[in-house]
């Protein structure tokens, strides 16, 4: 008697689910459509909750706004009135203190560069509303860091806590800060703050954690106080790790600008991309996001310096002279500059490209439309809708039938049933519910076959605890009345993520097995890494418009990075024992990819697959903007409508999308681990 796999029975049993699910939906339509009158009204209970928690702490939270005015307004004063040689002299003395010539010469062309653009201005209040949220997020994440290493009970209450903050969309939480500090930057800066705190938590506790037993029992044995142990040796021990997180915090921070703008109002970098991509001059746009991108790498350069151990330390009389002689000519022209907002030597540059996009948008407006809409009748409409429903006369040139329908799912079992001949039953059970997928289409699936796929998946990824959260968890979903915003959520975050999946594991699988490849693929790469959220959505705006399939796109260019990175580092670092074994055996150069390097590179290609999905679910509230329904929609319509209630429950409801996707790859990641002696 054959005994199945667990991932066989999980994939029988929703299969089965399914297969009931389309045979009854005629005489039972609530299997395919939730019953409205089983709907509890879950967004009104935690509005009025919410508003209720919220006017209790209102005036506190005015009192804490009113005080974080005056840094920021200090910092903006400060920024503002120091004149440009002075600031772009200082920034260029830490870049020679921190890594030589190199960075010198970059942050003088990039900050000569945003000079010249004409945006110093709003760029000395974006630095303002950075140097004041950074601090503040430190001061949090540090906290909280050493808290939960201090207090192992606390740990694991923590760490839900960060993950709970890193899966809710950023607008999410934008709903409830505007109702308590009102409308002004002051939000925005908290809301930075917010955003930035969480990595800077994990870093503390990731680095305090790996301090050597050794360092601590030294610590001990000198007998210092449990204080000083902890900031006088452990903390300078972990320093490296921590670093690591000033680092990720201040990406983090720059991130948000343009989303602090959308409830700010300040007159910043963020809010002139915003206003510039509202009035479709994407020319001035994309000058704006370029001034973002160079603040982005100028930040990660510097402050990754910061963590790496193998740093030179370079000659500080040179950034002394070049500091010195930034307030020389400061001093020497004053009165006599130029105001640093009047230069803009880009605006002809800026008109010119919008001249020459509404140029080649005429010249090529059919191969345009012909890509947009070829992706989308002929792909992700089918994955929305199902084939039965996407295949009509004025697309595919036919009307999907019946007869069609019995074909796909004939098909569909005779491949089904010859993987399970060749003794892969769990793919050929996989390949049927595929089919049925495909011909219903994402945003149509029966709520129970759902239900029993995701609670079948999370338990052959992680057991029956995890099954039972991730049916939970969609059940307040169900019950909140946002099922069908999730399943178009999914459909498109699900569609992205397979798309890069395949091109981004293609691309890291050429830059593993070609130096070269990766030499031109790499600062690519870091380049789409510094890149803010909102700026993705200006080059695809340009070329195809508002709509879906530019949203598509965006979501790829942000979530792309992470699964080229990881899948290029898990085939690249196989031991080299395993590659002389192979070697030995006369394994050719693609056997040795196939048979050793990818399967040694599973985890860690599944991490990067992991961070791909998460930054999907990030970007697709982002894409809203840009003509996207689901929970994304919903919950920047919360934001300008002040909903509380329903911005948070839309924003927890991605939040548990994202986690159970997290949770399930992260357990096949750890299956594969294990069965690697990992």
């Amino acid at each position: 008697m054959m005994t199945l796999s667990k991932g066989s029975r999980a994939a029988l049993v929703a299969l089965v689910v399914g297969i009931l699910c389309l045979a009854l939906e005629g005489v039972a339509p609530w299997l395919v459509s939730f019953p409205k009158g089983w709907v509890l009204p879950a967004t009104d209970w935690v509005g009025s909750v919410m508003e209720s928690f919220l006017a209790l702490i209102k005036p506190a939270a005015r009192m804490f706004s009113a005080l974080m005015a005056y840094p920021m307004e200090g910092a903006g004063w400060i920024l503002s009135e120091t004149p440009w040689p002075l600031l772009i002299a200082a920034t260029v003395a830490l870049g020679w203190r921190l890594g030589g010539l190199a960075m010198a010469l970059m942050a003088a062309v990039g900050l000569g560069a945003v000079l010249a653009s004409g945006y110093w201005p709003e760029s000395m209040n974006t630095l303002a509303l950075v140097s004041v949220s950074v601090p503040l997020a430190l001061l949090v994440g540090g906290a909280i860091g050493v808290l939960a290493n201090e207090y192992p009970r606390v740990r694991a209450p923590v760490q839900a806590l960060l993950d709970v903050m890193q899966t809710v969309p950023t607008f999410a939480y934008l709903t409830p800060l505007l109702v308590l500090f009102g409308f002004g930057p002051v939000v925005g800066l908290i809301a930075s703050a917010i955003y930035a705190a969480p990595p800077m938590a994990r870093n503390v506790m990731l680095g305090l954690e790996r301090i050597e037993p050794e360092i601590k029992e030294a610590a001990v044995m000198a007998g210092g106080t449990r204080m000083q142990q902890l900031f006088q040796v452990e903390i300078p021990a972990a320093a490296t790790q921590i670093m690591v997180g000033v680092n990720q915090c201040l990406m983090a921070a720059l991130s948000m600008v343009i989303i602090a703008a959308v409830i700010g109002g300040f007159d910043d970098i963020g809010w002139e991309v915003l206003l510039t991509m509202r009035k479709a001059q994407f020319g001035a746009s994309l000058l704006a996001g370029f001034v973002i991108v160079i603040f982005a790498i100028l930040i990660d350069r510097m402050s990754g310096t910061l963590a790496d151990e193998r740093r030179r330390s370079y000659d500080g009389r040179v950034s002394l002279a070049i500091l010195v002689l930034g307030a020389i000519v400061s001093l020497a022209f004053y009165g006599q500059l130029q105001h640093p907002g009047d230069y803009a030597l880009f605006d002809s540059t800026a008109d010119r490209v919008d001249a020459g996009l509404s140029a080649f948008t005429s010249a090529n407006a059919e191969l345009l439309t012909s890509v947009k809409n070829g992706v989308m009748f002929y792909v992700l409409l089918p994955l929305r809708i199902g084939l039965d429903q996407a295949v009509l006369p004025f697309t595919w040139g036919f009307v999907w039938t019946t007869g069609m329908s019995l074909a796909l799912f004939a098909a569909g079992a005779v491949a089904g049933l010859f993987c399970a001949y060749r003794g892969k039953l769990t793919l050929g059970v996989v390949i049927l519910i595929a089919t049925g997928m495909l011909e219903t289409g994402i945003s149509q699936l029966p709520w129970p076959f759902v239900l029993v796929g995701v609670g079948a998946l999370s338990f052959v990824a992680g057991g029956v605890r995890l099954a039972a959260l991730s049916v939970v968890l969609l059940i307040t979903i169900l019950l909140s009345g946002l099922w069908e915003r999730a399943l178009l959520s999914l459909y498109l975050s699900g569609a992205s993520v397979f798309a890069c999946a395949v091109l981004g594991g293609a691309i890291g699988l050429a830059s593993a097995a070609s130096p070269m490849v990766w030499r031109v693929v790499r600062p690519i790469c870091d380049m789409l890494q510094t890149i803010p959220l909102f700026v993705f959505l200006i080059p695809v705006l340009m070329v195809f418009q508002i709509g879906e399939f530019s949203a598509f796109l965006a979501i790829m260019a942000y979530a792309i990075v992470p699964m080229i990175r990881y899948t290029r580092h898990g085939l690249t670092e196989t031991p080299a024992e395993m590659i002389e074994a192979a070697t030995a055996s006369g394994a050719t150069r693609w056997q040795m990819m196939r048979d050793v390097r990818a399967p040694y590179a599973a985890p860690t290609i599944l991490l990067g697959l992991n961070q791909t999905i998460l930054y999907a679910f990030a970007m697709l509230v982002i894409a809203a903007l840009i003509g996207t329904t689901g929970l994304g929609q919903s919950i920047y319509l919360a934001l300008g409508q002040a909903d509380v209630g329903l911005g948070i429950s839309a924003g927890a409801a991605m939040a548990i999308l994202a986690l159970i996707a997290d949770r399930i790859v992260q357990g096949f990641a750890e299956e594969r681990r294990h069965a690697l002696g990992l």
